[in-house]
């Protein structure tokens, strides 16, 4: 039986050669040593070109290689009305281009709460998401857009802000970063068994089932303070009880993608490639 979840990174992993580089090389680079997922790390901006983007679709399906694209940190759904309309266009860029590259899914951070209650702010920000999944679908770009749980308690992304847009419209669904669900209360709690199997018991009252075995989740360890998160680290200097999470997806069934934000991206993908066969008892 194969492995329920595909590991990958990301962007490009460290060791991905200079030639051919870029996100092809990436790419090849990721099924070379293997790992099957790739997030594309548009963070900054999308620039790329349709030739790019013909490129990059092809090595994911040579190589067998799942997409998603992690979409630029500047998109706030809680934006004023001007800077609305620039969020916006970096969410509809990510998803054509990254359509077009190939790419099922993609990540965004859903904004901040500028200090009002979160409930006040969802009724802002689901109206204007279901006006991006309508223009996305109206145009044919096939994507399912993904607010990431965010690690600060000030941000939009809590667990219940990801699962109402998700349960509020059909092409969203969630992006679970667990070690930014750790982070986020800031007192070290979110890292129990218990903890993760009511999590996910959550997320599968509100969005059913089969959701659990569509997952995608971002991993990596991380430093955080009262605030929340402060950086990520590699596994080993964290204290995320990997084992934990992972005995918790075993037990609910869950599958779908991880993709590993740690310092050394590949090597702690690669690790929880590793543990994750051990823990399901699934082949590699």
């Amino acid at each position: 039986m194969p492995l329920s979840f595909k590991f990958g990174t990301v962007g490009s992993p460290m060791g991905t050669p200079k030639k051919p580089g870029g996100s092809v090389g990436a790419i090849e680079f990721s099924k070379s040593i293997g790992l099957e997922a790739f997030e594309l790390g548009w963070v900054q901006s999308v620039r790329v070109s349709e030739a790019t983007c013909a490129a990059i679709r092809a090595a994911s399906v040579e190589q067998g290689v799942s997409l998603s694209v992690h979409a630029p940190y500047f998109i706030n759904l809680n934006a004023t009305e001007e800077e609305w309309s620039k969020s916006r266009k970096r969410l509809m860029d990510a998803a054509h281009y990254g359509f077009l590259a190939g790419a099922t899914d993609i990540i965004f951070h859903p904004g901040s709460y500028f200090g009002a209650d979160p409930k006040e702010v969802l009724k802002i920000a689901l109206p204007r998401l279901e006006g991006c999944v309508n223009e996305l679908k109206a145009n044919g770009d096939a994507v399912t857009l993904r607010p990431e749980t965010m690690g600060k308690s000030a941000m939009l992304g809590s667990l219940d802000d990801a699962l109402a847009m998700s349960a509020a419209m059909e092409g969203v669904a969630p992006c679970l970063d667990f070690a930014h669900l750790h982070a986020r209360p800031g007192d070290g709690s979110m890292n129990t068994y218990d903890e993760w199997s009511d999590l996910l018991k959550k997320y599968q009252k509100s969005l059913g089932k089969k959701a659990l075995k569509k997952l995608h989740i971002h991993l990596s360890g991380i430093a955080y303070g009262a605030k929340g998160e402060k950086h990520h680290l590699p596994f080993a200097e964290a204290d995320f009880d990997l084992k934990a999470l992972f005995n918790a997806l075993r037990d609910f069934g869950c599958g779908g993608r991880i993709l590993c934000e740690s310092p050394i991206m590949e090597e702690d993908a690669l690790m929880m490639k590793k543990l994750w066969a051990k823990i399901s008892g699934e082949k590699e």
